[in-house]
């Protein structure tokens, strides 16, 4: 596979990138735009840096911050000296910082000054510095940090005239420890290697047709593995250019997917489906855009049809992926039907094996994965490693799915989440699938609720439609129109938005009044 041979690293992918696409523009940001060969000078100086300040191969190397030219230029650098990348949920509190930091071992922190009114570094100091022994370094993200801190400036500086030698860094050397999103429980950390890492996003740009010259747009955080390898590192490989955006506003995407001539914008189907939904999105020229990217439980059909139809995009695909699986597990093929890209996220991709744990085929069971994508395991916790990897290989994702004749997969539901109706298994995704069709529904979250007679039934979180007046009666009549009895929820709530973690998932803890959701 080219991913292990030719590039052998990540360092390898960026020197690879820096001869073959050096004029090629790699980075826009703001009035900032910098060439492949610009981006291997400002990632030689970071590596210097972390090297001057002691970072050897093996250590970890966290960041806690938003989608940025300098979050490319740290993690790059950081990943060609050797160092394990542990990206931080920007969405954490600072106590969930410091606990990553901690059960990682993080020698070194980049974090941002204030983002979306917070600040990152008081938050950091509340939660504890002297709870992280390791933690040697902290380098802030802009011109000003406290005493004890570096500056981003100064911290370049600090390698600046100092020569190293060749880094030891292999296909076989993690490159990442990613940190589940903790949606169902305290986050754990999944080791993926350089050779993983490579391997599964040359087959994910292959699958996905990304090309040099393509202009991607990442709205998905980088600290998760949509936004930093099927974005970053595809960008790379591919020759496109990067337009990090830091926050998700659809007002921003619209702009610069108009500005910039954007031709690829993966995210998940609430980007997708506000973007379509804007009231204003006819002013904007969004003609460039040919491909899209999503995943999730539950993809409408309507919402693949309108990307087409409404907006011309010639490519539109689905995947699913988890962090166990370096990301990527199962996706659609270019010339899929609408109706498999929709109720699919595909086959299982090259390399990798996907079988349901259930007797017969098409009833749902948990998913499992086999093959060169499947985490090293957890980060210094072999209990939970040993739950979620058997000893012949497969990885058990918690997720509850269907597979049709042809190898499709349709992921219905966590294992969790899943609820008994009088018997019958009720699975809350393919419930909120069917409500998404009635015409009024723009989101929705389906849970399963205490009944004295039927022991759970379900319960529904609704987002209206802007101008809508449905009612809970109106939309539980229509259910039981459109779907088995069991499947209709007993109750329905309106809300203006649902509550969703930093990737997009809802957070269905939060729902149900669980503690610490």
């Amino acid at each position: 596979m080219r991913g292990d041979m030719e590039w052998g690293s990540i360092p390898g992918l960026v020197r690879y990138a820096a001869e073959r696409y050096a004029d090629a523009e790699a980075v826009v940001e703001g009035r900032t735009r910098i060439s492949y060969a610009e981006l291997d000078e400002r990632v030689s100086r970071s590596t210097a840096a972390c090297m001057a300040n002691g970072v050897r191969p093996g250590d970890r190397v966290a960041i806690w911050a938003p989608n940025s030219l300098d979050w490319i230029v740290a993690a790059l650098g950081a990943a060609s000296a050797g160092a394990v990348l542990v990206p931080l949920n920007t969405r954490f509190k600072g106590a969930e910082a410091a606990d990553v930091l901690r059960r990682s071992g993080a020698r070194l922190l980049f974090v941002t000054g204030t983002f979306l009114g917070t600040s990152y570094v008081a938050s950091l100091r509340r939660a504890g510095l002297e709870s992280l022994p390791a933690l040697e370094r902290v380098v802030v993200l802009a011109d000003d940090a406290p005493a004890d801190f570096l500056t981003w400036k100064d911290f370049l500086a600090s390698g600046e005239g100092l020569e190293f030698g060749p880094v030891d860094v292999g296909p076989s050397s993690p490159s990442d420890i990613v940190y589940t999103s903790g949606t169902t429980g305290r986050p754990k950390g999944a080791v993926i290697t350089h050779g993983q890492t490579l391997r599964a996003y040359e087959i994910w740009s292959d699958l996905a047709g990304l090309r040099v010259g393509d202009r991607y747009l990442i709205v998905n955080p980088f600290f998760h593995t949509f936004g930093y390898k099927a974005g970053v590192i595809a960008c790379l490989m591919r020759g496109a250019t990067m337009i990090p955006q830091p926050v998700f506003n659809v007002d921003t995407v619209l702009a610069n997917v108009a500005a910039e001539g954007v031709s690829v914008l993966p995210g998940p189907p609430t980007l997708l489906q506000s973007l379509l939904d804007h009231p204003s999105r006819g002013a904007f020229d969004l003609s460039a855009l040919r491909l899209v990217v999503t995943g999730a439980a539950v993809v409408p059909l309507r919402l693949v049809s309108r990307l087409r139809s409404e907006l011309g995009v010639a490519t539109v695909l689905t995947a699913y992926g988890l962090s166990e699986a370096s990301g990527i597990v199962t996706m659609c093929r270019r010339g899929d039907a609408p109706s498999v890209i929709a109720s699919t996220s595909g086959r299982a991709i090259p390399g990798t094996e996907v079988r349901v744990d259930s007797p017969v085929l098409g009833e749902p069971g948990e998913v499992l994965v086999r093959g060169f994508n499947v985490m090293r395991g957890y980060w210094e916790d072999e209990a939970a490693t040993a739950q979620t990897l058997t000893s012949d290989g497969w990885l058990r994702t918690g997720d509850v799915g269907v597979l049709d004749e042809t190898g499709n997969l349709r992921v219905t539901d966590r294992i969790k989440d899943m609820y008994i109706v009088g018997g019958f298994n009720a699975y809350p995704a393919e419930i909120e699938q069917l409500l998404g069709l009635h015409p009024d529904v723009a989101d929705v979250a389906v849970v399963g609720v205490p009944d004295a007679r039927l022991g759970e039934v379900g319960k529904a979180y609704v987002v209206r439609r802007s101008g809508s007046v449905l009612t809970a009666d109106d939309l539980m009549a229509w259910s039981r129109r459109e779907m088995a009895n069991y499947k209709v929820p007993r109750s329905v709530e309106f809300v203006p938005e649902l509550p969703r973690n930093a990737s997009g998932k809802v957070v269905k803890g939060r729902l149900r009044g669980t503690p610490g959701s």
